[in-house]
């Protein structure tokens, strides 16, 4: 990237940005489905919002559709995402570092930290998502943050399979007897998940990368990322039995996406 464009960065700045492609084959149209009315762009925009931190929240999308989504629902779409970082296997620093170009390029000013809010996690707790910007501010050292939760096993006792046909320990050095010892006998691993990224642009610019090795551990509790219709359907029936702060804002201050004059795509079909 252009190094140039550190000198635009506004000290203690922070803006969220949503990546929300079209085009899912796992779930389709996955980041506009909707969990009790609302997509769950929604959700993440609201959660992003009430949280506080953010001075402005983006979307970064290659759908007109999806931005018009985002919009409604207090998110900003200032540009579109080019089709050629918007596919299966585009990756996250393609539009990271497209974003950045763009906000230099067209409004000479970016923000010191990025909050990363993908929409497939729609059940966070903002006051979650605020003390993970605080703890990125707060330890110049960090190059990023990442939210993660306790992995419920352990994959310290799981096996590779060698061509021979043979397993082998996943761990170096591991016996497979060893590997059978108590789950106790192994050291905690955690599960990266989308709760939040908070990311220092700085260190994007510099090395064309989001994360870096001086990644803060933010610890989590599980909750439900959106990777199958399975997990709609689960959302679906725990938010009839749980409250939500995210829901509850938009229930008081939103409509539907039925009730909006956009072509509704919650649906499978």
């Amino acid at each position: 990237m252009n190094k140039d464009y550190i000198d635009l960065i506004k000290k203690d700045s922070v803006y969220a940005i949503i990546p929300a492609r079209s085009g899912s084959k796992g779930v389709k149209n996955k980041n506009i489905r909707c969990l009790k009315g609302y997509p769950l762009i929604a959700f993440t925009a609201a959660a992003t919002n009430m949280c506080g931190e953010a001075s402005r929240v983006l979307i970064s999308t290659d759908s007109e559709y999806y931005a018009e989504i985002g919009k409604y629902y207090g998110a900003e779409a200032p540009f579109l995402r080019p089709a050629e970082i918007s596919g299966d296997k585009s990756t996250d620093i393609e539009f990271m570092e497209h974003a950045i170009t763009w906000l230099a390029e067209n409004e000479g000013v970016l923000p010191e930290y990025f909050m990363h809010m993908r929409p497939t996690y729609p059940l966070r707790k903002p006051e979650i998502v605020s003390e993970a910007v605080k703890r990125m501010k707060a330890d110049p050292s960090a190059t990023s943050l990442r939210s993660a939760h306790l992995a419920p096993n352990t994959p310290y006792k799981w096996f590779n399979l060698r061509e021979d046909g043979y397993y082998k320990s996943i761990k170096p050095g591991l016996t497979l007897d060893e590997a059978n010892n108590p789950r106790q006998a192994f050291p905690d691993v955690y599960i990266p998940d989308s709760y939040v990224d908070v990311l220092r642009t700085e260190f994007i610019i510099n090395n064309d990368l989001m994360h870096g090795d001086w990644m803060i551990g933010y610890v989590v509790e599980g909750g439900i990322d959106v990777d199958a219709k399975e997990d709609m359907d689960f959302l679906e029936y725990y938010v009839s039995d749980h409250s939500n702060p995210v829901l509850e804002y938009l229930q008081a201050n939103y409509k539907t996406l039925e009730e909006l004059p956009f072509r509704n795509e919650c649906s499978d079909s």
